[in-house]
């Protein structure tokens, strides 16, 4: 009985007891919004997660590792591993009702250390992301001007410079109006922007192209599946995609409603997200093969693409302002969930004000991100002869986050003990708490041995 009357009070006593910094931050988590239902979470995380890591990321990784064979590696990550590790993220979010920082603290005192390094390796990608979304704003204006480029030519100038500074600071200004202010975005963003994506996939299955891209999507090359490769770019883009190891689930589960269903929640944001990934491939890569590009363009695959596609339609200056304007709301939605997660720990780890953190987050996002916009500038700055900002998508958007999820993931399954995450979740089932737990605690052994036999079968060149 006492345990019950525990558990049904809520995880504020527990956390306070738990914690010797809980309540420290009480005045803050009684201060905080809350998502205003469980759809509104929904909206707010799906527009978070849609963004580029789908309209823009997906596109170009499937092109540049074998179509379908990527396509079929990545369903399987996505669903068999990252989405428990998405549901144990919002759950332990909720859990501790604070940012990063705090909510890994319930782990001991290296999870919180190990909190900053999620909130970096966040700050880190939303660096460039920022630029990407400026991309985004810029083909926007352009269209509103009737003069869309290929992306040669938008990026001849300093382009991606200025508009990442402009990106820059309409995201400060909106992230000091709060939750609320995502919410109402993300409510009239979604439903929008997937009736344009569907719209421009029914106007490419007219193409010369469709075909082409159909045998591109399903026909397999089984083989491959047998690269590590492969797989690390798939999970990577999984992990990526639903924000895993990034804070982001962490910082959003937070301000959830005390009803809602956890595991439903997350499967309707994973399973619009992959809808929408699979979409803009169907809606690009028709494209591509009718005006024979090549599909591993790399990270401008879209930009290159679409300037093209509306200026062979002759569909008038409409649809290009439509759907670039979507494309930077998308993106805009995402980079305000990255600068979240930052500022939720600068905010509440230092004790300040909204204002004040924001001011710091953003002047930290304009010294960092203005490297990956430069590198699409005359100064083209490099490393290693790459650009910037695909150096830094390949190694934080990938290799970095599969660590920081799989890591984060085992952290939370060894040292919380499951009946504190079934409380929760919202429902009253067991099986989502034995899967989540048997995923967070054991996929660290299982990845481990699966680079060991990988590097293993390359060295004895073993695989094909």
């Amino acid at each position: 009985m006492a345990e019950n009357r525990h558990l049904n009070s809520g995880v504020h006593r527990y956390s306070a007891r738990r914690f010797p910094l809980a309540n420290q931050h009480e005045f803050i988590r009684e201060s905080r919004r809350q998502w205003s239902s469980e759809p509104a979470f929904v909206a707010s995380m799906a527009a978070a997660s849609v963004g580029l890591g789908n309209l823009w990321r997906f596109p170009y990784m499937m092109g540049e590792n074998g179509g379908g064979a990527f396509v079929v590696a990545y369903l399987l990550a996505l669903f068999v591993v990252v989405v428990p590790i998405m549901i144990l993220e919002v759950a332990a979010g909720r859990l501790s009702q604070g940012n990063t920082v705090h909510t890994y603290r319930q782990v001991g005192r290296f999870g919180g250390v190990y909190g900053w390094f999620v909130v970096f390796i966040t700050l880190v990608i939303t660096s460039y992301y920022l630029v990407i979304t400026g991309w985004t704003l810029g083909y926007t204006v352009d269209a509103v001007r009737g003069q869309t480029q290929v992306f040669d030519d938008f990026s001849a100038g300093y382009n991606s410079l200025w508009y990442f500074f402009a990106v820059a600071m309409l995201a400060g200004f909106v992230l000091v109006r709060g939750v609320k202010a995502i919410e109402l975005l993300s409510k009239i963003l979604m439903p929008v922007l997937l009736v344009v994506i569907v719209g421009l996939v029914i106007v490419a299955s007219r193409t010369p192209g469709w075909g082409e891209a159909k045998d591109f999507f399903f026909q397999v090359d089984w083989r491959r599946l047998a690269d590590g490769t492969l797989w690390a770019f798939a999970f990577g883009q999984a992990f990526y995609t639903l924000a895993i190891g990034q804070g982001y689930l962490v910082t959003y589960g937070s301000f959830i409603p005390r009803k809602t269903h956890v595991p439903r929640a997350c499967l309707v944001v994973a399973g619009t997200e992959t809808a929408v990934a699979l979409l803009a491939g169907w809606m690009i890569f028709p494209f591509v093969f009718t005006f024979g590009m090549a599909p591993d363009e790399g990270s401008q695959l879209a930009f290159v693409t679409l300037p093209r596609v509306f200026d062979e339609m002759g569909s008038g200056a409409w649809l290009p302002i439509l759907f670039f304007g979507l494309f930077f709301a998308a993106a805009f939605s995402s980079s305000l969930a990255g600068l979240k997660v930052v500022v939720a720990a600068v905010a509440e780890e230092f004790r300040l004000s909204d204002r004040a953190a924001v001011s710091i987050v953003i002047a930290l996002m304009l010294i960092l991100g203005s490297a990956s916009a430069l590198s699409f500038t005359p100064m083209e700055w490099t490393i290693a002869g790459e650009p910037v900002l695909e150096v830094l998508d390949r190694l934080a958007g990938g290799n970095v986050i599969i660590f920081s999820g799989v890591v984060g993931a085992a952290l939370f399954c060894w040292f919380i003990p499951p009946h504190r995450i079934r409380t929760v979740l919202g429902t009253e089932t067991r099986w989502w708490e034995w899967r989540i737990y048997l995923v967070g605690r054991y996929l660290p052994l299982v990845m481990s041995i699966w680079i060991v036999l990988t590097y293993a079968f390359a060295q004895l060149d073993l695989v094909p």
